[in-house]
């Protein structure tokens, strides 16, 4: 029997202070990618290369897809507060600890890499895997917005984290921020709460196009693995994850060899990009509820085949920068609409596991795209080839969208069922 809605009441929490807590939340999280700023105080300081500095980062992004898929299995037992809280003392105690890290190379990975990369992830899932449960209603556009603030988080400490480095220096910094990070992760975490089973917002109910684009029962993460289309969102996440990553990591050189622009005017091309990544979040999840998640990927990736086989022939740098700034609002739109899209077919109940263990997509793309981009680089000697190929491959993913469909529980639950000899 399924479960009446429940209304709101005293005794529910407003949905919309949990949102703005997930999104203090994932703004402090989302710092990392302003971990650029780090590079050249760090190798300028220490002597190490800018590959040794730029794993650290590598390190933290890959820790936290599996981490995620650990939150999310935590949250089950334990409730997203508990994860969130863990999640702020790892990710903020990973940072500080990294201010000890002087000349020794192995500990900026363990701190920073390992354990703020742990944090990350525990904490990267607990408010997307809670807000779709408030808000079914508003699944992409909450989402959206709760992942908006991880993209954000890098305009705001940028160039905080700039200041604070050339007025007490690097190791400093980390110590700070440390701090800083601990105390706004652990103080949001105080607002993450499961709503009561069965809840629905008054007056809401799905109209007939949601009713098809959704699963009709929750799934378990082991039944979810056994259907295709948990395998075939996981490509849609990795592939328009692996475009838009490679941009990030070659962004200023990239600009400085096509459109022969100076160093200083290329850097510049990393603040629009960001602003890019965080509006994108919002933008295409808060579409994917009118028009419905499918459609966005499609559109997505032909917009990306489009743009990066443009993206090598241009010679001016707004042109470049424009471009960079379309791909980078893709980028973000798959962060932004992916867990909805999991809740759609999934259901909400499991969606911190089914998602979290999705979120690997993520780190085994951060690893193969900016690896990829950088060696056909190297080997051809320009860029050009590269984002050729990449146009082509977003033209190909394109069919996974077109094919895509709610799982069938009936076929999954024949497959979880034991054959009688």
């Amino acid at each position: 029997m399924a479960s009446r809605p429940i209304p709101i009441s005293s005794n529910v929490p407003n949905r919309w202070g949990i949102a703005i807590a997930g999104v203090v939340m994932q703004i402090a999280l989302g710092a990392v990618y302003a971990w650029s700023v780090f590079r050249i105080p760090l190798t300028k300081t220490f002597g190490w290369t800018i590959s040794q500095v730029t794993f650290t980062f590598t390190l933290a992004i890959l820790t936290l897809g599996f981490a995620s898929f650990v939150g999310g299995l935590w949250m089950r037992k334990s409730g997203p507060r508990t994860v969130a809280i863990v999640a702020g003392i790892l990710y903020g105690g990973g940072v500080f600890l990294a201010s000890f890290s002087a000349g020794n190379l192995w500990s900026l990975y363990f701190s920073y890499g390992i354990l703020g990369g742990i944090g990350l992830g525990l904490g990267y899932i607990v408010p997307v895997a809670t807000l779709v449960k408030w808000f079914p209603d508003k699944r992409g556009m909450i989402t959206g917005i709760a992942v908006a603030g991880f993209g954000a988080g890098a305009l705001i400490t940028a160039p905080l984290a700039s200041r604070l480095i050339a007025s007490v220096g690097v190791l400093k910094t980390f110590a700070i921020l440390g701090i800083a990070y601990l105390i706004a992760v652990t103080g949001s975490a105080l607002f993450m709460k499961d709503p009561p089973p069965g809840y629905t917002p008054p007056g809401w109910k799905p109209t007939a196009a949601e009713q098809k684009q959704r699963s009709t029962r929750p799934y378990t993460l082991s039944e979810a693995l056994r259907t295709w289309q948990w395998y075939g969102l996981w490509a849609l996440l990795f592939l328009n994850t692996c475009a838009g990553i490679s941009i990030i990591s070659q962004a200023a050189p990239m600009a400085q060899e096509i459109t022969k622009v100076n160093a200083a005017t290329a850097a510049g091309l990393v603040g629009i990009i960001s602003i890019a990544n965080g509006l994108g979040r919002f933008l295409w999840a808060w579409l994917s509820d009118l028009i419905g998640r499918r459609w966005v990927f499609l559109a997505m990736f032909l917009i990306q085949a489009v743009v990066f086989w443009i993206l090598p022939r241009v010679n001016s740098f707004p042109a470049f920068a424009t471009l960079a700034f379309v791909i980078l609002l893709c980028y973000g739109g798959g962060f932004g609409t992916m867990p909805a899209f999991a809740a759609d077919y999934f259901g909400p109940e499991n969606v911190g596991s089914v998602y979290g263990l999705m979120l690997t997509a993520w780190g085994f793309a951060g690893l193969v795209g900016p690896t990829l981009i950088a060696r056909i680089r190297q080997s051809t000697g320009h860029y050009s080839e590269a984002l050729t190929i990449i146009s082509i491959v977003m033209l190909v993913s394109a069919v996974i969208p077109l094919i895509v469909r709610p799982p069938d529980s009936a076929a999954v639950r024949a497959v979880a069922k034991p054959r009688v000899a």
